[in-house]
């Protein structure tokens, strides 16, 4: 589905059109299936990878979507390309935050008198994903875009 929406796109956008692929918290096998399936397609040429494998620190986890964003913001206003940024699993980024948060739970989150928020998640868990979401978009006087598609998995395949 993810390769349609690229074919198209590219169609109409040829020589201005970048993405920026980023993966959080997959294994070595999914992995290289996504970059498998961006040289079958020929779109390798055009994608910037940032693969975070499951056995990569929590913390690269948390900065990955940060880089991809920001490699993307170059792309698109400095160099003037229409760039699609693709996240996933943001679920995966949340568990990143959790987790995080409980390894420095008693240290910097009780100095702050924070309290975990609902399954254990960051009370600022929400805050901090709309400060990823809200890069996507347009800058007046600029010729380049940002396009974001994040993708997240619901735990044990429920829609809640």
């Amino acid at each position: 589905k993810i390769d349609l929406f690229i074919f198209n796109y590219q169609k109409d956008e040829e020589d201005n059109f970048a993405i920026v692929f980023a993966a959080m918290g997959v294994n070595m096998e999914t992995a290289q299936f996504f970059k498998r399936d961006f040289e079958e397609n020929g779109s390798m040429e055009r994608v910037t990878l940032f693969l975070n494998l499951a056995n990569d620190p929590t913390i690269e986890r948390i900065i990955t979507p940060r880089i991809a964003l920001t490699t993307a913001e170059y792309l698109a206003y400095e160099c003037g390309k229409h760039v699609l940024v693709i996240l996933t699993d943001m679920s995966s980024y949340a568990d990143a935050l959790r987790e995080v948060l409980i390894l420095l739970f008693f240290s910097v989150s009780a100095a702050r008198e924070e309290v975990p928020g609902r399954r254990g998640y960051p009370g600022y868990m929400y805050t901090d994903l709309a400060t990823i979401y809200e890069r996507a978009g347009r800058i007046e006087g600029r010729k380049g875009s940002i396009t974001q598609i994040p993708i997240l998995t619901m735990p044990n395949d429920g829609i809640h």
